[in-house]
């Protein structure tokens, strides 16, 4: 089944292990050349920029730059089998043209850095989904926390005006890795819908990356989604358990659909940003996940909005055409 993925960390281990493109690569979980045997119809690209990592603004924007070189190499090299996409018209023609759809994404708002002047610039370099937060506050909001007073918090008046603007122009609003009372503010504040691209349910696991079943409803509710994440510190109770199996990650999806409704859920893998004893340990192996969803006794139909159909409806309302 063809599938659309919400997030994949491959940019940065690609950058780590000194690479030029993402065409093949060895010690990744996903690359060109498996995403096209797997059947994938979109891959959502993260530039990933830790702030525990890069402590620098000029550390971290040559990081992000280095990632959108990656990004630009790959897009050259591949242009027969991948494209570059930011809008939903172009997803639509990169479909009948058999090419994989490339959508490039930020992880962490801090490279902002309190301009919407930056923002916009990172809009014309094709950046089309930013996640607002990583595990540290920053100019946008408070990131999620074990110190409850902390996950209060949410959106500084920047961030505000940030995530407005975001819906104006077309780049989609994710809040994975945000505070609870960050999540909220996002949900008043935006009439497009938002996503959390690699959270799963805080129901099943108690990890503060995950979603309550009152965000869970919101989201639903604003016509968003969630992709569930394969980490295994995401999935359990205990976490401290280290396998990432497809029975666990189906739980998460069903709980979502349960609780937010079947439009609400979709697949937001985090690979080559997780670590563990992984089922799925690669693109190639995503059609375990629609196997154990068929056992479940999911319908064709629900099946297709959990593996790329949602995700679509999402560009085709939050992004705007250039």
């Amino acid at each position: 089944m063809k599938y659309i993925d919400l997030h994949c960390d491959t940019l940065s281990r690609a950058v780590e292990m000194g690479a030029n493109s993402i065409e093949i690569l060895k010690d990744t979980m996903v690359d060109v050349k498996r995403l096209r045997k797997a059947g994938a119809s979109a891959q959502f690209f993260a530039m990933f920029l830790s702030q525990q990592e890069l402590r620098t603004e000029a550390a971290m924007l040559d990081r992000l730059y280095n990632m959108y070189d990656v990004y630009q190499n790959t897009m050259k090299q591949c242009k027969d089998c991948l494209a570059p996409t930011v809008s939903y018209e172009e997803w639509s023609r990169h479909e009948k043209e058999g090419r994989i759809s490339a959508f490039l994404t930020m992880e962490n708002g801090e490279p902002i850095g309190g301009d919407l002047g930056q923002l916009e610039k990172f809009y014309r370099m094709g950046v089309r989904l930013i996640t607002l937060t990583w595990n540290h506050p920053n100019c946008l909001g408070q990131c999620h926390s074990k110190e409850p007073k902390q996950m209060e918090q949410g959106l500084t008046e920047f961030g505000k005006d940030a995530v407005s603007y975001m819906g104006e122009l077309g780049i989609v609003v994710d809040v994975s890795h945000l505070s609870d009372g960050g999540f909220y503010d996002v949900a008043d504040l935006l009439k497009k819908p938002f996503v959390a691209s690699h959270s799963n349910c805080r129901e099943l696991s108690p990890s503060t990356r995950n979603l309550t079943d009152p965000m869970i409803r919101r989201l639903g509710e604003k016509g968003g989604m969630v992709g569930i994440n394969f980490e295994p510190s995401f999935l359990h109770e205990d976490p401290g358990n280290r396998e990432s199996k497809v029975e666990r990650i189906c739980d998460h999806i069903c709980h979502v659909i349960q609780v937010g409704g079947a439009d609400c859920v979709g697949i937001g893998t985090d690979f080559d940003g997780i670590g563990g004893e992984l089922e799925i340990s690669d693109c190639l192996q995503m059609e375990l996940l629609f196997h154990g969803l068929k056992r479940r006794g999911v319908s064709s139909e629900i099946m297709e909005k959990i593996a790329w159909k949602n995700v679509v409806r999402i560009v085709k309302e939050s992004m705007r055409a250039s």
